[in-house]
């Protein structure tokens, strides 16, 4: 790995930082206006300026990627044109498992509402609300900035996969995975609050890169109480013993995806209504296949235009990767679902 190349990953991952930390400022004033006597009220005035910042902070990192994929495969002397320009857009106001950003960030409302029926106070319930949003702030952001530099990476035929750059300080999934090599079609792992990124590779590049930090060494230089705060007592004493940290950490872990459409997959709602611009594609689409002209809106159906009916999930990236057979596939799909154009 060149020296350009780990200059150019740790300059993007202080811009994720960055844009991140200014997002959690930004909520964390704003639901500071939450009125803890009329949490349901004053929620219902802050929440279109909660999802605004985000989403806001959503686009801004998406829009890191193209720059950061095609600096990176120059730097690496594989540089040729894209087949397709990320759309940042496209990466705000979803949240991570397909839902609507706004119906996600009301959940620590329901977390502020279930510690006080518990018994906590209204202060307590209220620090662990905000510290529940400010969670839920940091993982959007950065996981809409993953998104977007994995879908720049599939419109860039060079980029064989990617490296996963994790820097300290970093819980124990993510180091365990520090410097793991993926295919271009393989999802991103991540935990709330994760905050590593993508390194492309190239064809002539693969096997070189490194996620900047050596798991053993890692362990060794932490102290026996960062240890155990990091693996667990248990795992510090196994990992200590010669058990492989791979496999201490693995026991504990659990992602999940979404059901959608009786199945599970990872997809979306966001654009699928019909003012929803993922409606409005499927519509033109299906239009050109058949032949028939949907309507528009209400005057449209009264004057005996068929109503279109969206069937398809918009499916969200990582799927995408999942289901794509081949390169091709997977780009014409990423089109299709509104993240490349």
């Amino acid at each position: 790995m060149s020296e350009e190349t780990r200059s150019l990953a740790l300059a993007h991952y202080a811009q994720q930082q960055a844009l991140t930390a200014r997002a959690v400022a930004r909520v964390q004033a704003l639901w500071r206006r939450i009125d803890g006597g009329r949490i349901s009220g004053s929620w219902s005035e802050v929440a279109p300026l909660l999802v605004a910042a985000v989403t806001e902070a959503q686009v801004q990192a998406a829009a890191l990627a193209d720059p950061y994929v095609a600096a990176v495969a120059e730097a690496e002397g594989a540089g040729g044109a894209s087949v397709g320009r990320v759309v940042p857009a496209a990466f705000g106001g979803i949240a991570s498992d397909g839902r609507p950003l706004v119906s996600l960030l009301y959940r620590p409302v329901i977390e502020w509402k279930t510690r006080m029926a518990a018994g906590q106070s209204v202060d307590d319930a209220a620090r662990g609300a905000l510290a529940s949003a400010l969670r839920i702030t940091a993982t959007q952001v950065a996981d809409a900035g993953r998104g977007a530099t994995g879908t720049a990476m599939a419109g860039r035929r060079t980029i064989q996969g990617y490296v996963r750059v994790v820097q300290p300080p970093a819980c124990a999934r993510c180091i365990i995975l520090a410097g793991r090599e993926y295919g271009w079609n393989k999802g991103f792992q991540r935990h709330p609050k994760c905050d590593c990124i993508h390194l492309p590779t190239t064809l002539i590049a693969r096997n070189q890169n490194r996620g900047f930090v050596d798991p053993d060494a890692y362990f060794r230089g932490l102290g026996r109480a960062e240890q155990e705060r990091v693996f667990g007592v248990a795992g510090a004493r196994a990992i200590r013993d010669g058990a492989d940290m791979a496999q201490v950490v693995n026991v504990r872990r659990g992602m999940q995806t979404m059901t959608a459409y009786g199945r599970r997959v990872q997809a979306t709602r966001e654009g699928t209504t019909r003012r929803g611009e993922f409606y409005r594609r499927e519509r033109a689409r299906t239009e050109e296949r058949t032949g028939i002209r949907f309507a528009r809106d209400r005057t449209e159906v009264g004057r005996g235009l068929p109503q279109f009916r969206l069937r398809t999930p918009r499916l969200m990236p990582e799927e995408i990767y999942r289901l794509a057979a081949s390169r091709d596939e997977a780009i014409r799909m990423l089109r299709r679902f509104g993240y490349l154009q």
